[in-house]
C-alpha cells in the first residue's frame, strides 16, 4: 500500500493553501469561490481542502481528474485519437463562465506518469495549448483587476518519487519540510518568510535595475529588466515559493545559458538544455534528450522569448534535493540557490503600476511577452549576478546562492 501522510499533516497543508496562499497571501474570504482541480491519486488531500474551504466560508467548484496511469492513459488517448478540429475545440462559454464565477483557482499537482505523452507528436501538444489560450487570457485579465488569484501545490506520487530516486515516504518528507508542515504554526511561518522575501523584492525594485549580467561556468547572459518593472515573491501563488522574479523586457536578452536540471514538460523529460539568444530571441537550442519537444515548444509563437527571470536565495528555501517537479526545482536552495528563466508568457503583476490600465499594445511596447507557453527552465550551479543601474554604476546583487543587497 502506498504511503499516505498523517491526517494532521494534510490538515496543515490544506490550512496553508486556504488560509494563507489564496488571495496572494491573505487567505480565502467568506463567500469567495474556489475552482479546485485535483487528480484522483491526491484524494486524501482533496478531502481536507474541501473541508478547509467550507470552514473558511468559501464555495467550491470541484474538478476531480482521472490519473494518467499505464492502464488508463486518457491524456495519450486524447492526443492519439483527436483530429485537428478536436485539438482546436475550445468550449468558450464554459470557460468564460468559469472564470467569471471564480475568485481563486487551486490546482494540486499529482503526476502519476511523468512520461504520459512520450512519443506523442509535440505539434499536437502545442496546438492544444494555443487553443486553450483564451482561458488563460481571461484569467489574467481578471487577475489584472485584482479579482482573481491562483495557487499550485504538490501531492507526492510513487512515479514522482521514482523520478527523484527516493522512496515515496522520503519524497513526502521533502514536501513536509519545504512547506513547513513539520511546524504546528505552518501558516505563521509562511507569513514570516513571505514578509522577508517581499523585503528583498522591494529592495530589488527600488534599485530600478536597467539590466543584469549572469555569469558562471555554464552561462554568460544579459537580461534587460525594462521600464516600469517590479520584482515579486512570497505572494502565495505557489506552495512552496522562495523565488524572487520579474518579467523582463524580452527584447534585451543576449548571450547563452545552460541548464543542469531536467525539465518535465508536456508529458516528456527533456535533459541537457542549452539556449543562445540574440536580439531577444532564441537563435540556437539544444537538448541531450527530447530535443524535438524543446524545439517544437520554442517554435510556438512567443516561446522563443523570455517571460521571466528568477533567483532563489538558499537561506530561505528548505528544498535541498531534486524533486522531478518544476514547482519545487525552481525553488531549490541547496548550496548555490538557483537561477532560472521562463520562455513564453510574462507576468503582468511584475508591472510597477496598475496592470488593468495597460492595453494589449501597451504591454507590447513595454516588452512584456505574450504566448500560450510559459516554461521554467532551471539551473542550480554557482552563478553571480551583477546589476547595472540607470546612473551607469554596477552592483553585485547575487552570489554564492544569496542576495547581496
Amino acid at each position: 500500500m502506498d504511503y499516505v501522510p498523517p491526517k494532521k499533516i494534510l490538515e496543515r497543508y490544506a490550512d496553508v493553501m486556504v488560509n494563507f496562499a489564496l488571495g496572494n497571501g491573505r487567505g480565502l474570504k467568506k463567500g469567495e469561490t474556489v475552482y479546485l482541480i485535483v487528480n484522483e491519486y491526491a484524494k486524501p488531500l482533496y478531502a481536507e481542502l474541501l473541508k478547509a474551504i467550507i470552514k473558511a466560508g468559501g464555495n467550491v467548484i470541484p474538478s476531480y481528474l482521472p490519473d494518467d496511469a499505464d492502464r488508463y492513459n486518457t491524456g495519450r488517448d486524447f492526443f492519439s485519437l483527436a483530429s485537428e478540429e478536436q485539438l482546436n475545440f475550445f468550449p468558450a462559454k464554459y470557460y468564460k463562465g468559469l472564470v467569471d464565477q471564480c475568485d481563486h483557482s487551486l490546482y494540486i499537482i499529482a503526476n502519476t506518469n511523468p512520461h504520459a505523452l512520450k512519443g506523442v507528436d509535440p505539434k499536437k501538444i502545442m496546438l492544444r495549448g494555443k487553443a486553450m489560450k483564451p482561458y488563460m487570457d481571461w484569467r489574467r485579465e481578471k487577475e489584472n483587476k485584482g479579482k482573481f488569484t491562483w495557487t499550485l501545490a504538490l501531492y507526492g506520487t510513487p512515479a514522482a518519487a521514482a523520478e527523484a530516486g527516493i522512496s515515496l515516504e522520503e519524497y513526502w518528507q521533502e514536501i513536509i519540510k519545504a512547506c513547513f508542515l513539520d511546524k504546528s504554526d505552518a501558516v505563521a511561518r509562511w507569513k514570516k518568510v513571505s514578509g522577508q522575501i517581499q523585503d528583498y523584492s522591494q529592495k530589488l525594485t527600488d534599485l530600478k535595475i536597467d539590466r543584469v549580467h549572469v555569469e558562471g561556468k555554464d552561462v554568460d547572459l544579459w537580461v534587460k529588466i525594462g521600464e516600469k518593472r517590479k520584482w515579486i515573491g512570497g505572494r502565495g501563488a505557489n506552495i512552496p515559493s522562495f523565488e524572487i522574479f520579474t518579467s523582463p523586457d524580452w527584447r534585451g536578452t543576449e548571450g547563452w545559458i545552460k541548464f543542469d536540471q531536467p525539465l518535465y514538460r508536456y508529458g516528456n523529460l527533456i535533459e541537457g538544455i542549452e539556449l543562445e539568444f540574440k536580439n531577444g530571441k532564441v537563435v540556437k537550442s539544444k537538448a541531450k534528450k527530447n530535443e524535438k519537444v524543446l524545439r517544437e515548444m520554442i517554435a510556438t509563437e512567443g516561446a522563443d522569448q523570455v517571460g521571466e527571470f528568477s533567483l532563489t536565495d538558499r537561506r530561505f528555501s528548505r528544498i535541498s534535493r531534486f524533486m522531478a517537479e518544476t514547482l519545487y526545482d525552481e525553488n531549490f536552495g541547496g548550496d548555490h540557490g538557483n537561477t532560472h528563466i521562463a520562455l513564453g508568457s510574462s507576468y503582468h503583476d511584475c508591472y510597477a503600476g496598475n496592470p488593468d490600465k495597460v492595453t494589449k499594445q501597451g504591454w507590447s511596447k513595454l516588452g512584456f511577452n505574450d504566448s500560450s507557453v510559459h516554461t521554467d527552465i532551471i539551473s542550480t550551479t554557482d552563478r553571480a549576478v551583477t546589476a547595472y543601474l540607470p546612473n551607469g554604476k554596477s552592483l553585485a546583487i547575487y552570489q554564492d546562492g544569496q542576495f547581496k543587497i
